[in-house]
């Protein structure tokens, strides 16, 4: 069974930094692609950034800039670098994996709130 376990969420003031640490087990089939989205309060949930099996990566016009994704391919484990904080980055951040024939699957999410 797949399991999609995040981590590294937590409160920093407006221009601090953060890492979120996202980790799939319970399948040895590839994965295409491992990604953070994100949802705000009142608010659809919407793409942060995403790697795929090639190493392509999308970002948010929104984080572009200042979020960096990475990926551990022998751990299945993605990274979300998070720089520059602003209070609208303040949300409920999901970690979505996405296997090349189990579909997708995600996390139960980690909470970032960045405030002074």
């Amino acid at each position: 069974q797949v399991q999609v376990v995040e981590s590294g969420g937590g409160l920093v003031q407006p221009g601090g930094s953060l890492r979120l640490s996202c980790a799939a087990s319970g399948s040895a089939l590839g994965i295409y692609a491992m990604g953070w989205f994100r949802q705000a309060p009142g608010k659809q949930r919407e793409l942060v950034a995403r790697v795929i099996s090639d190493g392509g990566t999308n970002y948010a016009d929104s984080v572009k800039g200042r979020f960096t994704i990475s990926r551990d391919t022998a751990k299945n484990t993605v990274y979300l670098e998070m720089s520059s904080l602003k209070p609208e980055d303040t949300a409920v951040y999901y970690c979505n994996v996405r296997y090349y024939s189990l579909g997708a699957y995600w996390g139960q999410g980690t909470q970032v709130t960045v405030s002074s």
